[in-house]
């Protein structure tokens, strides 16, 4: 790279300081490496992550929206969506040993880096074994940009094939705001009922917004 203007090199400053101590400008730009012609690659990761608000909606942009950026193409394309399945399967991994309630920040961030990107509301259903250490994950319903209909009934045949003992409901606002509907309320009274019967937990629900969250558990409504 060349000179860096006013500040230290952000691989230097990763190697001295840890990675924590990066800014998000200079963590892309040592994902990009190279500015373009007439541009510090400080300047373009600047530039980037203003332009779509965030580094989250950066990695989140789908291949026409971000190849249409200069300097950017299918190569950073390829290499952005494995490093953010890498992150995915990170957190899951640690989730199915650690167990979800042990750690419920990594949960919610799990939940979160799948959900808050989308333009439909999609229904995140986690199965956990009776030590409450994710088996797996499902998004068994997507519905559209307000709204989406869900089904207790196909919920519980899911969580019988993986012997699941408990399960984390979540669904995503698309509007931003995570405040619960009186529908989301409703549909997870259902889905409680419905799990009882086979002992099943349904240990929360969690609906993500942009940037927040609402857990039910956290506000006592489960």
């Amino acid at each position: 790279m060349n000179a860096w203007p006013g500040c230290m090199p952000p691989r230097e400053k990763l190697l001295k300081f840890g990675a924590a101590t990066l800014t998000d400008t200079e963590l892309l730009a040592i994902f990009l490496r190279t500015g373009v012609a007439g541009v510090h690659v400080m300047e373009m990761a600047g530039n980037l992550i203003a332009e779509f608000g965030s580094l989250h909606n950066l990695m989140s942009a789908d291949y026409p929206t971000l190849c249409a950026q200069k300097g950017l193409g299918e190569s950073k394309y390829t290499q952005i969506q494995a490093i953010s399945e890498l992150a995915s399967r990170c957190s899951f991994s640690h989730l199915a040993k650690e167990g979800a309630l042990c750690n419920p920040k990594i949960t919610r961030e799990f939940i979160y880096n799948i959900l808050s990107h989308r333009e439909r509301e999609v229904f995140l259903v986690l199965f956990l074994d009776n030590q409450y250490r994710v088996i797996s994950h499902d998004e068994l319903f997507i519905g559209s940009i307000s709204s989406v209909e869900i089904h207790p009934r196909e919920i519980v045949p899911e969580a019988l094939k993986v012997n699941a003992a408990a399960l984390i409901l979540a669904h995503n606002h698309p509007s931003g705001q995570a405040e619960p509907s009186e529908a989301d309320n409703l549909i997870t009274v259902r889905i409680i009922k419905a799990c009882a019967l086979l002992d099943i937990r349904v240990l929360d629900h969690l609906v993500i917004g942009h940037g927040e969250y609402v857990s039910f558990a956290e506000r006592g409504w489960i």
